[in-house]
């Protein structure tokens, strides 16, 4: 299973929000090139990043920090929050993207995320508070179920799907493995498993499910473990024939 190590910025510094509640914000960094080059250091390949003043504004807010990550690394980022049309998502890939990140759009402008689908280089993020898909930076509800939501999706040529439980999100408590493994089963594009994880033993559940891939934020900056120890559990999940 792939780890990819997350960054959410706001007010241009790293932090997490716990179940997505823009009132109850820890920070972590006010460097967050520097967080980007230490996941680096530690193996990383991938890095998701989110703007969640872009989520909730819907337009970017933090695209000078993000631009300088994207200049100060080689990761492949895939970058989130606030991409609502075609300008914002080409202004990214210009910037160096290489997978940009749509959530709200797939609710309220699914012909722009399936066009942009069409490079093979989208993901879309669908998450869900009660099995509802909720949108603008997790601030209102849908009316649409998640399970459908990632079964249209998929049907467009995306590269992924990010799925969130946002009950879990930031609580370290453990990840939704089994909504997560069952989405899995549902589509045939990656889906990204987001949310909850606090422990090696969460990501070597998922591993086992048959999640192919995990984001992963508050658990690396508390310190329940390092990056290059989750990526020895996860080589040990794979020798004994685990995803």
């Amino acid at each position: 299973m792939e780890l990819i190590p997350a960054i959410d910025l706001l007010d241009g510094k790293v932090v997490r929000l716990t179940q997505g509640r823009y009132d109850q914000v820890t920070v972590y960094s006010d460097d967050p090139v520097a967080v980007a080059q230490a996941f680096e250091a530690e193996g990383a390949r991938r890095l998701h990043v989110v703007d969640l003043d872009g989520a909730r504004d819907g337009k970017p807010g933090n695209l000078a920090t993000i631009e300088a990550i994207l200049g100060a690394t080689k990761l492949q980022v895939q970058v989130g929050g606030g991409v609502r049309d075609a300008d914002i998502a080409a202004r990214w890939r210009a910037a160096g993207a290489q997978r940009i990140v749509l959530g709200t759009a797939a609710i309220k402008n699914p012909e722009l995320v399936r066009a942009l689908a069409a490079s093979g280089e989208v993901v879309v993020a669908i998450d869900a508070r009660g099995g509802e898909v909720a949108v603008e930076g997790w601030l209102e509800g849908s009316g649409v179920r998640a399970t459908e939501l990632a079964r249209e999706v998929d049907g467009w040529g995306v590269a992924a799907i990010l799925y969130t439980n946002i009950e879990r999100d930031g609580t370290r408590h453990g990840p939704d493995v089994e909504g997560t493994a069952a989405m899995q089963r549902d589509v045939s594009c990656t889906v990204i498993a987001s949310g909850g994880i606090g422990a090696l033993d969460h990501l070597t559940s998922l591993a086992t499910s048959g999640v192919r891939s995990s984001v992963c934020g508050r658990a690396l900056y508390g310190g329940a473990f390092t990056l290059t120890e989750a990526f020895a559990a996860l080589a040990a999940v794979s020798e004994r024939g685990g995803a």
